[in-house]
């Protein structure tokens, strides 16, 4: 052990008991119960005397301990960008979001007329900065903190969640299931973890004969779902509260995952040709209700959804124009535009003024989309990867995980 890492864990055992509740709070509780894998221990006591008293003199330093992630990771303020990459193989990070993971889909063709949609992650390392492969999952949410990923492996729907450790990318917990699940989703706070269940594979593909090819074009279930319902988990505690059944939804996608409202006492799922929103509401127990006031005019499209502090709601696309996209940031409760900025699909809030878009690359007759940094009041961009297109290979054709550092 280097003196570094001596004052690292000085620090962070000091300091844990100081530490307050507050986003990613889910992972620090896990990151107490890590084990670190391949420690030598060899340290100067004289160091070591010297480092504990470091460490009682500023404890405000606890707010690093345990990372092992590359230098602005964390710091919630750092950009780091790589436009000439797509997919990308550094980190891409902004503000308060990091890109935590991406995937790729591939159709795997089964026996008869069915096929699925199976997905490979690139999760990020830590420690490197870079994208790592990892075929163990077939879905992958980040938590708040970018330390954890709750995880589900290739058969689905899944009895068991596991909750990965980003830096050793070995799972800590599994957690059993008593319902098949297909979709997880963090709050946003890291405290909650929700899992939609589902009695088919939620990818599934039918197959329909096509005369003029002489081949099988493959389409997702129309006019039915596979979810059956949720549950909520205590990803601290591993715990899972009662099964929430929801009825048959014809107007849900066979996938159609559930996700938390902004304050976790809600969740909320997309509506197949809604007009008011494309979303629907459900409390805790399963009933359905009303939109709460500041997330009624959102969409579940748009990635993005509220600003940080609230006061803000990414809309989607308004107009388009040569080389340049735009979309709507409206208030959350009345739903008038306060203004436009670029970007043709909103992900997520780098901060209360910029985000990060899906933008068009100039110049190009195709729309082919890359990351881009966007704020308000400035018609610039500041790209963070390189083109996403269609090639040759379907490595080219990937979609970002995003979750805040």
């Amino acid at each position: 052990m280097n003196v570094e890492e001596l004052v690292r864990d000085a620090l962070r055992e000091t300091a844990e008991a100081q530490s307050p509740a507050g986003p990613g709070l889910a992972d620090r509780v896990l990151a107490v119960r890590r084990r670190r894998r391949g420690r030598r221990i060899a340290a100067a006591a004289a160091a070591t005397v010297a480092v504990v008293a470091l460490a009682v003199a500023v404890p405000q330093l606890e707010s690093a301990k345990d990372d092992v992630r590359p230098a602005g990771l964390l710091d919630g303020s750092g950009t780091s960008a790589h436009p000439d990459q797509s997919p990308p193989r550094e980190l891409i990070a902004a503000g308060e979001v990091a890109l935590a993971a991406y995937y790729t889909t591939e159709l795997q063709e089964r026996i008869g007329e069915h096929a699925v949609d199976l997905r490979t992650y690139w999760l990020l390392d830590p420690e490197s900065g870079r994208y790592e492969k990892d075929t163990r999952w077939s879905f992958v949410a980040v938590s708040p903190g970018l330390r954890t990923a709750a995880v589900l492996e290739r058969t689905l729907p899944a009895k068991r969640i596991g909750l990965l450790d980003l830096a050793t990318g070995e799972v800590e917990r599994w957690i059993p299931v008593r319902h098949g699940v297909g979709g997880l989703a963090y709050s946003y706070d890291g405290t909650k973890l929700l899992a939609t269940t589902y009695d088919e594979h939620p990818d599934l593909r039918e197959g329909t004969y096509n005369a003029k090819t002489g081949g099988i074009g493959w389409h997702e279930p129309v006019g039915r779902t596979a979810r059956t319902g949720f549950t909520v988990l205590d990803p601290t505690q591993g715990t899972e509260d009662p099964w929430r059944g929801l009825p048959s939804d014809r107007n849900a996608n066979f996938r159609s995952d559930l996700q938390f409202s902004r304050d976790g006492r809600l969740v909320y799922s997309k509506i197949v040709g809604s007009r008011d929103g494309m979303q629907k509401f459900y409390d805790l127990t399963g009933a359905a209700v009303a939109a709460p006031a500041e997330e009624r005019h959102l969409r579940s499209d748009v990635g993005a959804r509220l600003s940080p502090d609230g006061t803000l709601a990414a809309l989607g696309l308004t107009k388009e124009v040569p080389d340049k996209s735009y979309s709507s940031i409206r208030d959350p409760r009345t739903g008038e535009e306060i203004t436009r900025v670029r970007g043709a699909e909103l992900i997520a809030w780098a901060d209360d003024r910029r985000l990060i878009a899906w933008e068009r690359s100039a110049g190009k007759e195709a729309y082919e989309p890359r990351l881009a940094l966007v704020t308000l009041g400035s018609d610039t961009v500041q790209w963070l990867s390189g083109p996403r297109t269609q090639g040759d290979s379907v490595e080219w054709d990937w979609e970002p995980v995003f979750a805040r550092r």
